[in-house]
Parts: C-alpha cells; structure tokens; sequence
C-alpha cells in the first residue's frame, strides 16, 4: 500500500527545498509502501539493528527460508538453534521472543494505534524488550504510513543530510533538525528520499 499523501507530498518538498526537488525528481514513479503487517515489520526492524540494509534482508530472507509462516507464534515456537543459523544474535533472538509474547498475550494493540499520535506509538512499542526509539520509528514510517518522522538517530539519515547539506563535514541533530523544518509536514518522506540516495536497494521493513 502507498501513502495517500505521497504524490502532494513530493510537490511540497520539491517546491520548499532544492536538495528534495533534485531527488524527488530522480526516484519519481518510486514510493514507500506498507506491507501491511505490523508483527513481520516489527520483527524486520529489530533484524536490522546495527548492521547494514543489505546484511539485513540477508538474514530476514534466511528466517523466512527457515520460518516460511513469520508470525508471532512460529517465532516463538522455533527453537533457538535454527534462529541462530539465520544469522541471529542471542540477543535478537530474546528481543523477537520477546515481540511475540507481546503480540501473542494483547500487551501490543493494533486496533489503537490509528487513534494515537506518534509519539503514543512509541511509547507502547518501546515496552517491547529492544524496541528503541528507532525500530518504533521505523514502524511508524514503514508500517502506518506517518508522514512526518524524523528519525534523527538513524546514521543512514545522518549520512544523506551531511552529504546533501553540508559537503560531508559533521552535524550535531539540532543542526539536521533544523534543516528538516522545510520538509514538515513531510519528514517521513524526505526521509525516504535521501535513504534512497545513498543506496539503490530501497530501504524497507
């Protein structure tokens, strides 16, 4: 599913900012979408904890080749030998058996979080042991389809403002949050953007 939004969002962004007119321009036709799963994309963003996008689709192909049904209960049920395998920490490990009590006792409710802002979100999701800020605003993006994020602690984003905004020298968050007050109310998708700049494998969870 693609975001309602994403076609006005685009035009707002190329109009406000120069470095966002040049990208949208060059992914145009491409967009970020939901996979409609709230369980799998939890899981895929605890999988890409510290470890590169590639290295990551790499290891959550091998758990769907392992675990072809990637719920909460198949999660659980799977013993720690064949997660270990897929490339799995033991420390991931106890975080997705961890999502999956979640999910599978009603700790996690869907039915409330279109009612809730974004920062109720994760407030929730960040109960879950190793759900941090970050994999909550990777949900928030990549799951419900919020438009203006701005994951502020993710070094992919980090690396794209330094490059796009100032020629590669260092940027403390106050200075990157700032620049990102032109793209309200459409962080999410600048976002997307400048991700998309440094590698053409799409980042998706």
């Amino acid at each position: 599913m693609t975001p309602i939004y994403w076609k006005q969002a685009t035009q707002e962004l190329a109009t406000n900012d120069n470095v966002m007119r040049q990208l949208t321009q060059r992914f145009e036709g491409v967009a970020l979408e939901s996979r409609g799963d709230a369980f799998s994309t939890l899981a895929r963003s605890i999988v890409g904890q510290q470890i590169s996008v590639k290295a990551a689709e790499k290891v959550w192909q091998k758990v769907v080749a392992a675990i072809p049904e990637t719920a909460a209960h198949a999660i659980l049920s799977s013993d720690e030998a064949t997660l270990r395998a897929c490339g799995l920490s033991f420390r991931k490990i106890s975080y997705l058996q961890d999502l999956s009590r979640h999910f599978i006792d009603g700790m996690l409710n869907e039915t409330s979080w279109n009612e809730m802002s974004d920062e109720s979100v994760i407030v929730q999701l960040t109960r879950v042991k190793g759900i941090g800020r970050w994999s909550a605003e990777m949900f928030l993006i990549f799951h419900m389809l919020r438009s203006d994020i701005l994951p502020l602690d993710d070094i992919g984003l980090q690396r794209a403002i330094r490059m796009h905004y100032n020629a590669n020298q260092p940027m403390d968050k106050s200075a990157m949050r700032a620049i990102a007050t032109a793209w309200q109310p459409w962080r999410s998708v600048a976002t997307w953007h400048l991700w998309r700049s440094l590698d053409p494998l799409p980042v998706e969870y």
